[in-house]
């Protein structure tokens, strides 16, 4: 099954707009793989700005988190009709730091996939362990339980709008990074929890890795069966680490 080989730039709670301008003007440039799809998500208060200025017909815009609610007395929060009118085309749903710092539980996250889905929105939907789960070989019980809820909301078939990303706990910002074979396994088992609901499915959904990704590991990474790209932080804030890996890998 040949599926699209995603790369995702989560600039978080950083950046700026000469960052805006920079980034959008490479990658307006850039050479991709014809089967290769770059998504920047920028914070909320830049993506008005970087909606005008990504002109590249394999980079979309997204943003890094949403409500499931369409609009009403909801401080500080986002809604997919908000998002919508700035084109965005994707959205990061499910982050560690989101379940972690502002305790977003799978169920309410599961409720954030539907409402993304509904606006034609596609969710990118992180899932991953801590270091101490891992440690304690708790790694597909955890995975399995943040998949779970989003399967029980939207069923697996609608899974055929939805990018899965792993982002191992230990491994964001901390310069640590699962061996290529150990992020090819956790992917492996990733597709057949899917699969045991829809092998036909399980084989469509890309699935990207985060956790310190980076231009020195990206390709071995990338080159695993069940590996489907990428979702990097740090590395997307550097306009020519990042460009250099959208334009080096390779698709399906």
């Amino acid at each position: 099954m040949n599926r699209r080989t995603i790369v995702v730039a989560n600039w978080k709670m950083n950046g700026n707009l000469n960052l805006v301008e920079e980034m959008s003007k490479r990658l307006n440039q850039v050479q991709l793989d014809e089967s290769v799809d770059v998504i920047v998500c920028p914070s909320f208060p830049y993506l008005a700005t970087m909606a005008t200025k990504l002109t590249h017909k394999n980079v979309y815009l997204g943003a890094q988190n949403m409500n499931a609610q369409t609009k009403g007395a909801f401080t500080g929060e986002i809604s997919t009709t908000m998002l919508q009118e700035f084109a965005v085309k994707y959205v990061i749903l499910g982050h560690s730091e989101r379940r972690s710092i502002y305790q977003e539980t799978s169920v309410e996250i599961a409720q954030k996939v539907s409402a993304a889905l509904n606006s034609g929105i596609t969710p990118i939907l992180c899932i991953g362990e801590s270091a101490d789960q891992r440690t304690a070989e708790q790694t597909e019980t955890i995975l399995a339980a943040q998949l779970q809820p989003v399967i029980d909301e939207i069923g697996i078939e609608k899974f055929n709008e939805v990018v899965i990303a792993y982002e191992p706990v230990w491994a964001i910002g901390t310069g640590k990074t699962a061996s290529p074979e150990m992020a090819q396994a956790t992917h492996q088992y990733i597709r057949q929890f899917l699969s045991a609901n829809n092998t036909e499915i399980a084989d469509k959904v890309p699935l990207l890795y985060g956790g310190s990704v980076n231009a020195q590991n990206c390709e071995a990474l990338f080159a695993q069966p069940d590996i489907d790209g990428g979702l990097l932080g740090g590395a997307s804030l550097k306009v020519d680490e990042f460009s250099q890996i959208c334009s080096t890998v390779k698709g399906s």
